[in-house]
């Protein structure tokens, strides 16, 4: 299966990722990616950008940078069980891609009941539109509720290349979530969350696992920018 389209990756406006958009664009068009997500921490995150990085993209970031196509968007934080993003509604509006996921610095881990409400809450809003990294064993939730919820709302699910690289303690996690998103016809996504520019496109270990349990390339968002773009608009 091949994905031509990267839909989470950072840049160095976060002290933790170490390489600039061009440098990300450069190691994109040399894999042949048709398009990369711009996809930074939301506010919430202790070394994020400033607010003005999101609503300034859309003025400043070219949509193609050396033929790769640019789409904007965020890493929004779920805070709470009421599914509290933090970055407001008016901001999202601006942005094609909300990725919506729970980290520790943000969202003390509580309990099964806890962060299956907050992935309630946060699926039922109207501009998140992917469920990032939910393998995390610190974020236990029921599996059942959340991905039925999410084939209702037309969410998609993220499967993090990541998250098998450096949250060893997902991927069990992770092989659950796409086999119940397959059982569901729900679409996922594969991305990389890369933090370096040379590990944009990196869906080697995530590809494995779907490929082990049979994943249905049909129900993989974007491997093309073509079908993905279909199914966000949807």
């Amino acid at each position: 299966m091949e994905i031509l389209v990267d839909t989470h990756t950072h840049t160095n406006v976060s002290a933790h990722a170490y390489s600039t958009l061009e440098e990300n664009v450069r190691h994109a068009k040399e894999i042949g990616l048709e398009a990369i997500a711009l996809t930074n921490h939301a506010p919430g995150m202790p070394d994020s950008p400033h607010i003005w990085h999101f609503v300034n993209m859309s003025r400043n970031v070219p949509r193609e940078i050396n033929g790769v196509k640019i789409l904007y968007g965020i890493e929004a934080d779920i805070l709470d069980s009421d599914g509290t993003l933090d970055v407001e509604a008016d901001v999202l509006s601006m942005l094609d891609i909300v990725i919506a996921s729970m980290h520790r610095d943000t969202f003390a881990p509580a309990n099964r009941k806890a962060h299956t409400q907050a992935y309630i809450n946060a699926l039922q809003n109207p501009y998140v539109d992917i469920i990032g990294h939910s393998g995390s064993p610190d974020y236990e939730y029921n599996t059942d509720t959340v991905l039925a919820l999410a084939k209702k709302e037309g969410k998609m699910i993220e499967i993090n290349n990541n998250s098998h690289l450096i949250r060893r303690g997902s991927i069990e996690n992770c092989k659950k979530i796409a086999k119940k998103c397959m059982e569901l016809g729900v679409y996922v996504v594969v991305s990389s969350d890369a933090h370096f520019s040379g590990n944009v496109g990196n869906f080697s270990e995530a590809l494995s696992m779907l490929d082990e349990i049979g994943f249905p390339e049909e129900l993989v968002a974007n491997t093309t920018l073509e079908k993905f773009l279909t199914i966000l608009r949807r």
